[in-house]
């Protein structure tokens, strides 16, 4: 329990745009769980199910086995690259939500500032603390996600060329 309300003062501090974040956070990171399972679970599968519709199309001309394989890459890019977009755009709105977090913080010590009429450190310390908590959390969700962008990407590429090199074989 004393996790759960560390996290909790956390997000206070952080305000109402580190809620924001964590929501983007937690979308963020389910899709590349989904995408990290799919390729380890689903996709071997999916791999043989296409290997198998490729050696189905008896000996058929050329052009029609042209299209065929082409039907199946198609098939299989979609398949791979599901989610991609959404994660890349999850990876692009975070940092802009800190950035955010960081405005709404300064506001609130422009705030204090107006209404003390000095420029007290104490009063203005919990505005800087929420801008720099966000700023922080939203830098942070969006280099790891980034990392692991790369890394899915990098798997449906070589993914992709292995398929097209195994529908070249048969």
């Amino acid at each position: 329990m004393a996790i759960l309300d560390s996290i909790e003062d956390l997000l206070s501090a952080g305000g109402d745009v580190l809620w924001l974040i964590l929501c983007a956070s937690v979308c963020l990171w389910g899709l590349i769980s989904e995408r990290l399972i799919y390729f380890k679970i689903v996709y071997p599968d999916l791999q043989c199910h296409w290997l198998e519709q490729w050696r189905q199309r008896n000996h058929c001309s050329p052009r029609v086995a042209f299209h065929i394989r082409r039907g199946i890459l198609s098939e299989a890019k979609i398949s791979m690259e599901q989610y991609m977009a959404v994660i890349k755009m999850l990876i692009a709105i975070c940092p802009m939500l800190g950035l955010l977090g960081t405005v709404t913080g300064m506001i609130q010590v422009f705030d204090v500032m107006a209404v003390t009429g000095s420029s007290n450190a104490r009063s203005m310390a919990a505005g800087i603390s929420q801008a720099t908590i966000s700023t922080m959390a939203g830098m942070m969700v969006a280099i790891s996600g980034l990392y692991f962008h790369k890394l899915i990407e990098k798997s449906i590429h070589d993914r992709f060329q292995h398929l097209a090199h195994l529908l070249k074989q048969h």
